[in-house]
């Protein structure tokens, strides 16, 4: 077996147990609850979880989606995160080679757990935010072998814009438009992919907020411009796909020869 296989291996074998820990801070992490050190139950008996009880993907197929002891139902919210996080695994290795796998896979997972949040608490804790940009900046000079001065400056640029449409908007309109947390974000993911991907990751965001909302529209026949979004969730998808396939710009003039 290669090096780049290993990485390769290694990555889809950590992707499920990645997908179960996301999906209990999900739950956790906006309850206010403790997760660190804090033994998994069954939220309905309170019966401690044991090993078979634990096996991302294994175990929900295996118990049926229901606990062992009270027969309560599993939420599938595990089973759906587990299996994204495998995805994501196999998506990052389709694109990347070697120790760029496991980097690309990380940022996948980091993102679909500050999705997952935004979606549905519309919130975007600081505590996920800034160590996402703090590992793009140690990412990209490391593995990237890039000057410190290029993550940075992705992450001013990024958070520079989000901050000024969001000042805009409250100034035009009288009212907040963005949450507080959008534009850190947006920093956090220009650190990553530098201020060249920032106008990219907005467009990619721009289209699926766009077709979101059709799709709501359409789905219960109304929209309000008033209805909040989770544009965080639409930032993170813009931010996968342009660190996946580079700005727009590039994969452009790349497709036109």
């Amino acid at each position: 077996m290669t090096i780049d296989q290993i990485w390769v291996a290694s990555t889809l074998i950590l992707a499920p147990f990645i997908g179960s820990f996301i999906g209990l801070l999900t739950l956790r992490l906006p309850a206010d609850r403790p997760w660190v050190m804090s033994r998994s139950a069954c939220d309905t008996c309170k019966r401690p979880l044991g090993i078979v009880d634990l096996l991302p993907v294994i175990s929900f197929l295996i118990l049926r989606g229901r606990c062992r002891n009270c027969h309560a139902a599993i939420p599938l919210r595990y089973l759906l995160l587990e299996v994204g996080c495998l995805l994501i695994a196999l998506w990052s290795a389709i694109i990347y080679p070697g120790a760029m796998v496991l980097v690309t896979a990380l940022l996948g997972w980091s993102l679909l757990l500050i999705a997952t949040i935004d979606a549905e608490h519309l919130w975007l804790p600081d505590k996920l935010t800034l160590p996402l940009g703090a590992l793009g900046v140690l990412f990209t000079i490391g593995v990237g072998q890039a000057p410190l001065w290029t993550p940075l400056l992705g992450a001013i640029v990024g958070y520079g814009v989000l901050a000024s449409v969001a000042w805009l908007y409250k100034s035009l309109r009288g009212f907040e438009g963005m949450g507080g947390g959008d534009p850190r974000l947006m920093g956090a993911i220009g650190a990553w992919v530098g201020w060249q991907g920032v106008p990219s990751v907005l467009v990619w965001s721009c289209v699926a907020g766009l077709s979101f909302a059709i799709a709501q529209a359409i789905v219960h026949r109304r929209f309000s411009s008033r209805q909040p979004l989770p544009f965080g969730t639409f930032l993170a998808i813009g931010g996968w796909l342009t660190w996946l396939w580079g700005p727009l710009h590039t994969l452009l003039a790349w497709n036109s020869f």
